[in-house]
């Protein structure tokens, strides 16, 4: 699977949540201020369509686009990246990583512990 742009992953995220638009209607979603033109955005849905992550469906030149993908599989393949990439495939160096950030609460701790426990 071929990774996505900031711009993409962007486009994508509005695609999971409407689960299909049309252009104008990603537009409408996005939260910049001033919207993209129009010819970018469809551009970008167009290559996100190369990519295999949309798929549409044609209403003679007007186009509804829907994702091809879900987000949960696209998260596990990021998130299998970022994991071996930055943490060795090592569980223990993620969690590190997150309580010396200040990433984990005391609950997530104690909900953390809990789900251990239960697994072993």
């Amino acid at each position: 699977m071929e990774e996505l742009t900031k711009t993409e992953e962007r486009i994508m995220q509005v695609l999971w949540k409407l689960e299909k638009a049309f252009v104008k209607d990603i537009i409408d979603e996005l939260e910049e201020d001033p919207k993209p033109p129009y010819n970018t955005i469809s551009s970008i849905v167009r290559l996100l369509e190369k990519k295999g992550y949309v798929s549409y469906r044609a209403y003679g030149k007007t186009y509804e686009y829907f994702p091809a993908i879900s987000k949960e599989a696209y998260a596990k393949t990021s998130f299998s990246k970022l994991f071996s990439g930055y943490f060795d495939n090592s569980s223990k160096s993620l969690l590190s990583f997150m309580v010396k950030q200040e990433q984990l609460s005391e609950a997530d701790i104690e909900e953390l512990k809990a789900l251990i426990n239960k697994k072993t």
